[in-house]
């Protein structure tokens, strides 16, 4: 399966989600292909530091992450796509509506909760740790 992830820059949410869910996929012999993009991503980008860090605190690291961009190949190659927040996935259906039956937000799908995870860009590491725990809450509720 692979499973795409979604947010505005492609250097906070969705690169610790990637991380997490690569992270969970080999502990558990999953075998999951997983990425992630942005709606508003610049190509290239380092994921932030906070991000490295609060990834770095459970032994995950993303300091490879390069940002990418949300693209037709990439919406169309994934079998499940989960945004971060309400407004990723109205932009991603806005541009590839024909993708409608497999984008979910995250604590949508997971949780059956309709809550965006929280944007921790800018703030301060504590912000990204409690992020990065919001999103494991959600990958570890699924049925993988």
């Amino acid at each position: 399966m692979k499973v795409l992830f979604i947010c505005t820059g492609n250097t906070c949410r969705s690169p610790m989600a990637e991380g997490l869910l690569k992270d969970l996929s080999k502990k558990k012999g999953l075998g999951l292909e997983v990425q992630s993009a942005g709606v508003f991503a610049m190509d290239g980008d380092a994921a932030a530091i906070n991000a490295v860090q609060a990834l770095n605190r459970v032994n995950i690291d993303i300091s490879d992450h390069k940002s990418q961009s949300v693209s037709k190949g990439l919406v169309d190659g994934a079998d499940l796509i989960l945004t971060m927040s309400k407004s990723h996935k109205q932009t991603l259906l806005l541009n590839h509506p024909h993708v409608k039956d497999k984008v979910f937000l995250l604590n949508e799908y997971a949780l059956k909760e309709n809550k965006d995870i929280q944007d921790p860009f800018g703030r301060d590491l504590c912000n990204y740790e409690r992020t990065r725990d919001e999103i494991l809450k959600a990958l570890n509720n699924i049925k993988w």
